[in-house]
């Protein structure tokens, strides 16, 4: 098992999703349309988190089909797309569910999550996340790279 370190008390994994949940690459097709790969063991967690009683919310600051693709096939709890100020997304959240910062836990990589980072006690980041919020205090990162396991890694850990 990875070496993430989380309570029992958490309810609900709120996270980016472009440098998680995926590579952080964009492949642009001969049409000019925009399209990313996602690996199976991501998806798994999406299923494992649910099955589990998790809650889980995404916070993305763009759009796109796989997130609606994931959000449908798993009932995501909350899709927030196309959000440059997430903190406000993420504040509403918490206080939708009534959650305490025990029980959830925010993960992202970069600047427009650092906010989002800042305001969970419980932060996850990716090992090719930006120094900037690799600095954040208190923050965990995955021995997992985003878009190969990372997003997996913190559902094993949760569910361990």
């Amino acid at each position: 098992m990875g070496k993430l370190k989380l309570p029992h008390t958490i309810k609900m994994v709120i996270t980016d999703f472009d440098g998680v949940i995926t590579d952080n690459c964009v492949y642009i097709k001969d049409d000019f349309t925009m399209t990313r790969k996602l690996n199976f063991k991501d998806i798994m967690a999406f299923s494992i988190l649910k099955k589990n009683g998790y809650k889980i919310g995404i916070i993305s600051g763009e759009g796109n089909a796989a997130i609606e693709i994931l959000a449908k096939k798993f009932a995501v709890d909350e899709v927030h797309q196309n959000i440059r100020i997430k903190i406000d997304v993420l504040k509403n959240i918490i206080e939708k569910y009534n959650l305490s910062k025990e029980e959830f836990l925010y993960i992202g990589d970069d600047i427009n999550d650092i906010e989002c980072l800042n305001y969970a006690k419980y932060k996850i980041t990716v090992p090719h996340s930006t120094e900037k919020v690799k600095s954040v205090e208190g923050i965990q990162i995955t021995e997992n790279v985003a878009g190969d396991g990372a997003f997996r890694e913190v559902a094993d850990c949760l569910i361990g």
